[in-house]
């Protein structure tokens, strides 16, 4: 009996020093999701822990001292007691960019937020969706910076004048289909309300030109093919356009546009130097060609829209001087005729700008920009104009 007491006893210890050892024994820890970098579209990305989604958050912060016009012909802000001949600018800029590759090919979602403050306005910023859309195959929809009838927007910044070539956002939805070596052609549904002008029906009392454009009834349809090689780039591109009028005049019309460019690389001058040159004609759907140009028609006989008739050329040049030196250049005309010539206006533009780089993303520059606008008829309402501005920018972007 006192045998197996001292047996019992032993295994008993056993298993008391068993457990008490497992129980100094470290826990395993959980598993943790580690941030990885992802490399397969381009840096700055990384992978979303636990998924295969790729994300690049970026933004910047940009401001601006401006000069308003100080021309001496037109309304000059200088000229006048009560015109603002300086004002300021503050823009903050944030960016995501999400990115999956799914067997129905790239998913990916942009969204392009800014946020502005302008001197005078109100001390709540002004929030813009630049963009703001989703790709997935080789389809796009929502808003882009620029529709797909865009292709050269001008080598200067453009910040207070636009530089005479069609540049605007639109809601879309598109297809893109690629054949190779570069070549791809889109077909793109766009918010014709973020294309359209005006429909002139006379002036008010105030000299401002009357707007009988009716409601948004039919999107606009653009389309275009592209090639994207070591040399540079080139697009033709189309647009149709609707000009309907409102109740006033019960009638409407079918405008279109026609457009193509072409960028040079111009790697024998300086690394990313660059010379571009676009044309465009249009039919009833003006800022197609210029979105300096404000009329796609007029009404004639009270009922009847008579589309205008618009043309535009122009080009650039992007030169760097040195590594943190660089310049960028636009210059273009456009015409616009219009039923009765009262409307009718040629319309040029130049800007320049001079931008030093000491550090990668941030950025410091000055920039001219002149337009001119004459009328084939000035009067009261309708005047020529020379618009001189100038501006000191500081920019930030990671």
């Amino acid at each position: 009996m006192t045998t197996k007491l001292v047996l019992a006893a032993a295994a008993a210890g056993m298993f008391t020093a068993a457990g008490a050892q497992a129980a100094d024994l470290p826990v395993a820890p959980e598993p943790v999701n580690y941030v990885r970098v992802c490399d397969a579209y381009g840096s700055g990305f990384f992978y979303l822990p636990g998924t295969e989604t790729c994300l690049r958050v970026s933004g910047g912060m940009r401001v601006e001292f401006r000069f308003r016009d100080f021309a001496d012909d037109g309304n000059s802000n200088w000229g006048s007691r009560d015109g603002n001949a300086t004002t300021t600018r503050a823009r903050a800029y944030t960016r995501f960019d999400s990115r999956t590759a799914t067997e129905y090919g790239l998913l990916r979602t942009y969204v392009d937020l800014w946020f502005t403050g302008d001197s005078g306005g109100s001390t709540t910023p002004t929030v813009t969706l630049k963009n703001g859309f989703i790709q997935f195959g080789g389809f796009t929809f929502g808003r882009v910076g620029n529709g797909f009838f865009d292709f050269y927007t001008g080598d200067a910044w453009g910040s207070m004048q636009d530089q005479g070539f069609s540049d605007h956002e639109s809601t879309v939805f598109a297809y893109t289909y690629g054949f190779g070596n570069g070549v791809s052609a889109s077909l793109s549904i766009e918010d014709a309300t973020f294309s359209r002008g005006q429909l002139a029906n006379g002036f008010d009392a105030d000299g401002n030109v009357v707007d009988a454009f009716g409601g948004h009834k039919l999107p606009d349809l653009v389309a275009n093919v592209r090639i994207d090689q070591g040399w540079g780039a080139a697009q033709v591109m189309g647009a149709v356009h609707q000009v309907n009028g409102g109740n006033t005049v019960q009638d409407s019309a079918v405008g279109w546009a026609l457009g193509a460019g072409v960028t040079f690389n111009l790697p024998m001058i300086a690394p990313k130097d660059s010379v571009s040159f676009q044309a465009a004609y249009a039919q009833g759907a003006a800022q197609y060609v210029s979105s300096n140009l404000d009329l796609d028609g007029v009404v004639k006989g009270g009922n009847t829209v008579d589309t205008t008739t618009a043309w535009g050329i122009g080009g650039g040049f992007k030169h760097y001087w040195t590594s943190q030196l660089s310049s960028g250049f636009s210059a273009s005309y456009a015409s616009l005729e219009a039923y009765g010539r009262t409307y009718d206006v040629d319309q040029w533009a130049v800007q320049g700008n001079l931008a030093w780089q000491p550090v990668s993303g941030f950025l410091m520059g000055v920039e001219l920009e002149y337009l001119n606008e004459t009328y084939d008829r000035p009067s009261a309402n309708l005047q020529d104009d020379d618009d001189l501005v100038g501006m000191f920018r500081v920019q930030r972007m990671f």
